[in-house]
């Protein structure tokens, strides 16, 4: 069965930097009604309200997706797909608060924020 993801990106964000505990996150976009937990949801720790929050696994505390644009999309961290994804990242945003200890060697697209 192929994934309904939209598009793709690597985030060099503070925030996805603190949640990843790595540079970047690599996140593959996905509209909210396209993506359902089918085991495990009451193993979700939940950070934020309804339509903007990160949820991670209780048991390892890994970063599994973020809800973002009140609640119309879900970015899945590409880190914990088990399948290959139909998608890759296209470009690198909020470069412009990327990790200083990090270079981009890639040819994708820069954007200072978002494109």
């Amino acid at each position: 069965m192929s994934d309904a993801f939209i598009y793709a990106m690597n985030c060099h964000c503070s925030k996805c930097r603190r949640t990843t505990g790595s540079a970047f996150k690599p996140f593959a976009g996905i509209e909210r009604d396209k993506l359902s937990v089918t085991k495990g949801e009451g193993n979700l720790l939940i950070f934020g309200d309804g339509d903007n929050h990160d949820a991670h696994c209780k048991a390892c505390c890994s970063l599994l997706y973020s809800v973002v644009n009140d609640g119309a999309l879900i970015h899945v961290a590409m880190g914990t797909l088990v399948d290959e994804p139909t998608i890759r990242p296209t470009a690198h945003i909020f470069v412009g608060s990327k990790a200083p200890w990090y270079t981009i060697t890639d040819n994708l697209p820069q954007h200072e924020e978002l494109p």
